[in-house]
């Protein structure tokens, strides 16, 4: 159903993070980088799992969350292939596939023994959280979604071109001399109504150009999926999902969650007001408090 956003909204500048643990977990093909932030005020024992998006680190995205996040005992935020801290036994940047990341993900959580636990995905992580839901649907409680991968369109073939895009951006970032030109071809694509501050884009193309062959793998990962995945089925086989939109992002995005919202009653449509595709940077404690308390309609 569609959500009306009641919620002031805040500009964040000190927080205090959740106390974390960093700890690794060595596959035969890669060593994953994870931290588990644990709230010791939370007694409930319910955990939660958060994925970045393509580019980043699991941390610069989520940790601003953990200072906000008020209903979860632990949360765990791992570095997916080609970013952060995590990377493969040689050290060499290597193609994977979305289904690698999700098996990397079940290995983790076996590996901690988290047979339960809620999901939220941000982009690239978003899909990754769809298409694990989609395997492992007993592992999966409540669901959320930061403008996930391949749900940005309502017109599939849009959707194909639009990738098709991101790929070409990707051929840039795997040029040591055009590294800043892909990464601004991928803003470009994925946010053409974000407002432009000179300092914001340059810590934003810094941060995205600190492995651009490991980025450049994460895009080219989607568009491969995209070649494979059957949206609908994949979308018919959630729980309840609460989904975020930036207010500034493209009108065929809200058109395609509200779309979502209305025909299906475990959908869950929020747009946030003032921010773009980089909303969780933007607006985390406003997206937050909206996680908590949709968590809290879940339960009742």
């Amino acid at each position: 159903m569609i959500q009306n956003l009641t919620i002031d909204y805040w500009r964040i500048t000190v927080f205090s993070p959740l106390p974390s643990q960093t700890s690794h977990l060595h596959l035969p093909d890669q060593h994953i980088t994870y931290r588990i932030y644990r709230n010791p005020e939370v007694s409930t024992g319910r955990r939660l799992v958060l994925l970045h998006g393509a580019g980043v680190a699991g941390i610069d995205t989520w940790e601003a969350f953990t200072a906000f996040l008020t209903q979860w005992s632990e949360i765990l935020v791992p570095d997916q292939r080609g970013m952060g801290d995590t990377h493969a036994p040689d050290r060499h940047e290597h193609p994977y596939t979305t289904g690698e990341l999700v098996k990397d993900l079940h290995a983790l959580v076996d590996h901690l023994a988290w047979w339960q636990f809620d999901l939220a995905g941000y982009s690239l992580g978003g899909l990754v959280s769809l298409l694990f839901k989609q395997r492992f649907p007993e592992r999966v409680g409540k669901q959320y979604l930061l403008e996930s991968a391949l749900l940005d369109r309502p017109c599939w073939e849009t959707t194909l071109i639009l990738r098709e895009e991101l790929s070409e951006a990707a051929v840039h970032l795997r040029q040591q001399q055009a590294i800043e030109q892909g990464v601004s071809r991928f803003l470009d694509t994925i946010s053409p109504n974000r407002k432009v501050s000179p300092l914001v884009e340059r810590t934003t193309i810094e941060r995205l150009s600190e492995r651009p062959v490991g980025f450049a793998n994460a895009l080219d990962s989607v568009t491969r999926a995209s070649r494979d995945v059957n949206r609908e089925t994949l979308v018919a086989a959630q729980g309840d999902v609460t989904s975020f939109i930036g207010g500034n992002s493209v009108d065929l995005m809200h058109q395609y969650q509200r779309e979502l919202a209305e025909r299906m009653p475990n959908w869950h449509y929020f747009m946030i007001a003032g921010t773009d595709h980089s909303l969780p940077y933007q607006k985390p404690r406003q997206i937050a408090q909206i996680m908590n308390q949709e968590l809290e309609r879940f339960l009742t």
